[in-house]
């Protein structure tokens, strides 16, 4: 496991030369800094004090006082003092800008590419990780959690290089003019820097509390959004509200304790530096009457303890951001760790560059969703099916729910991979074909379709980007919803809503079709495609599909018999086992599951019917 430096420094890669260029600004805004209260230690002493230069005179004030002509001329033009202040303390500030700048575009940069990165990472992990994830959770730590770390690589990454300056450059320089005045200045900073390491290992726990709350937060209200039509629909709006209070209490209760332990340190920092500037006066100016000192030094030494005392307070910050970028960054990686779904190498495509003819063996397949512990007949589980689709034919699938008939499809699109058995493709077993590949050659609507929040245009061509107006429109044809669409005021323009909620369902069903016919698929897979339909579209939608026979492999699974009644065969599932086989007539003249269905199905639609010719 990486350290949080190492993370920290593979982040940076592409970035390196930009954090270069802002150390080097930093640099040259300390030196800078530096000078102003050398310039303002020799004016006092040797140009306004008349202190003649001798070797005791240290060196630093010695250089800078040739600079300035010499001591003489200094006290004959004390403006040159003011304006060598001044333009010092200005090139320190365009440095400081400059610093500023080069790590805001590094960070800037970095956070993009993380973004960038975790988004396709998440598109490529397996479904079983999708179906374990909290989507509230996922969303904070691709926008809070980066943002988090952005902020760090932005700001306090410099801070806590200019403190490691700060630390190497004061102290010579400090000592170079008393060092036994450098000893007490520096007295108190031993224990605050203890203290800030204490402090740092508490607030990172700490912030780790905190994210997660947060996180379980955001899943609340992101999941009583999705759902608001039905919180309303069952009047749980007070419900929904005592459920948020839960952990909208815990977030607030972990935030407070982590405030009070900030201002723990800051208090604590605040009191340590006041006592530390105080005690250097104090033994300051008693070193001067007793002449061991000069006003021009203790001068010197209380404006750089101001200089040094302040990124040392920060360090307070720095630490309180270091640990959160530290949970962050944790957080982060444990999504990064996960591995995506392997693929072998796409060398199928040149057996068959054309696709797949539609094909497809399956032979002893088993399968369970390990997550459960429920037995094997309660997993929706597949235990040990066999059969053959041959190209262009449309096969019907019935059974019960939990009888394995949407796990089958999943295992068909790779969306998870069975635990034995076979699954052979035109001859090529399934677990050698890579996922992109295959999922282009088939074409799915889903029991639960799913729309964008975009263009009814643009849902359409989700499999096909490129495809031309009238084969979108023959697509909405043959899906029955052409109509409908010219209905609405801007047409194919229309934007849906998220999830495609401005749709009724029997609308985004027949989206659903359309954008699957569209990609003008060798395998169509219609898994409870019309169960939102009214039975005169359903109609109209069959005898479209029906023109279509042999274009595509198509695989039908629905519970109304009727739209089964026109497969070329039937399977019917039980408890992940196929218990008959045959075509609509084979079955409804046989006993068992099929045509106890069939006729149920039928006696409620003939009562149905009589019930309305008597009104």
């Amino acid at each position: 496991m990486l350290s949080q430096v190492q993370i920290i420094w593979l982040l940076m890669r592409g970035h390196r030369l930009r954090y270069c260029l802002a150390l080097g600004c930093l640099v040259g805004a300390t030196v800078l800094n530096y000078g102003v209260p050398l310039v303002g230690s020799a004016t006092i002493d040797y140009a306004i004090g008349q202190k003649p230069v001798g070797p005791e005179t240290p060196f630093l004030i010695r250089r800078l006082l040739e600079i300035l002509g010499g001591p003489d001329r200094l006290r004959e033009s004390l403006w040159l003092a003011t304006l060598s202040m001044v333009l010092l303390s200005a090139l320190s500030g365009i440095f400081s800008y400059l610093k500023g700048w080069q790590a805001s575009l590094a960070s800037d940069g970095i956070a993009r590419q993380l973004k960038d990165r975790l988004y396709h990472h998440l598109n490529h992990l397996p479904a079983r990780h999708h179906d374990r994830a909290n989507t509230g959770d996922l969303v904070q730590r691709c926008s809070s959690d980066v943002e988090t770390a952005r902020q760090f690589l932005a700001s306090q990454v410099m801070e806590i290089g200019n403190s490691l300056i700060l630390a190497a450059t004061a102290l010579p320089l400090l000592f170079s003019l008393s060092a036994p005045m450098t000893f007490v200045a520096f007295s108190l900073i031993g224990p605050l820097i203890v203290y800030g390491y204490f402090y740092f290992r508490q607030v990172k726990h700490h912030f780790k509390g905190v994210d997660e709350a947060e996180g379980a937060l955001t899943a609340v209200i992101q999941e009583n959004l999705t759902g608001i039509r039905v919180v309303r629909a069952f009047a749980r709006q007070e419900h929904e509200r005592a459920k948020f209070a839960v952990p909208n209490a815990r977030y607030r209760d972990r935030g407070i304790h982590l405030i009070r332990l900030m201002a723990w340190y800051w208090s604590i920092s605040d009191v340590v530096a006041i006592a530390q500037i105080g005690l250097t006066l104090i033994v300051g100016a008693q070193w001067i009457v007793a002449g061991k000192l000069t006003v021009g030094i203790l001068f010197a030494f209380l404006a750089y303890l101001g200089i040094v005392l302040w990124p040392l307070r920060q360090m307070g910050r720095i630490l309180t951001d270091l640990g959160k970028t530290s949970v962050a960054l944790t957080r982060i990686q444990e999504i990064l760790a996960v591995a995506p779904e392997a693929d072998p190498a796409p060398a199928i495509a040149a057996v068959n560059p054309a696709g797949i003819s539609g094909r497809i063996a399956v032979r002893d397949l088993h399968f369970h969703h390990a997550s459960t512990h429920l037995p094997a007949e309660g997993r929706g589980a597949l235990n040990g099916i066999s059969f053959d689709v041959h190209p262009g034919e449309t096969l019907a699938i019935l059974g019960p729910s939990g009888a394995g008939k949407s796990t089958l499809m999943h295992l068909l699109l790779r969306l998870y991979d069975y635990s034995s058995g076979s699954i052979r493709f035109d001859g090529h077993e399934l677990s050698t074909l890579p996922r992109k590949w295959l999922r282009a050659q088939v074409g799915v609507v889903m029991q639960e379709p799913f729309l964008f929040s975009k263009t009814l245009r643009d849902n359409l061509r989700l499999g096909q980007g490129d495809a031309p107006e009238h084969e979108i429109e023959a697509a909405a044809r043959t899906a029955s919803i052409h109509e409908t669409i010219l209905s609405f005021e801007h047409g194919y323009n229309t934007l849906v809503g998220e999830r495609g909620i401005t749709l009724s369902g029997g609308q985004r069903q027949r989206v659903a079709i359309a954008r699957a016919l569209l990609k003008r698929p060798p395998l169509l897979i219609l898994d409870d495609a019309m169960s939102a339909i009214d039975a005169e579209t359903e109609s109209f939608i069959l005898n479209a599909l029906r023109e279509r026979r042999g274009r595509a492999t198509t695989l039908v699974i629905a519970h109304r018999l009727s739209t089964l009644a026109q497969a070329d065969r039937v399977i019917v599932l039980d408890h992940g086992r196929i218990i008959q086989t045959g075509t609509h007539a084979e079955l409804a003249a046989q006993d068992g599951l099929y045509r106890r269905l069939w006729q149920i199905q039928t006696n409620v639609e003939s009562d149905f019917r009589s019930e309305l010719t008597t009104r």
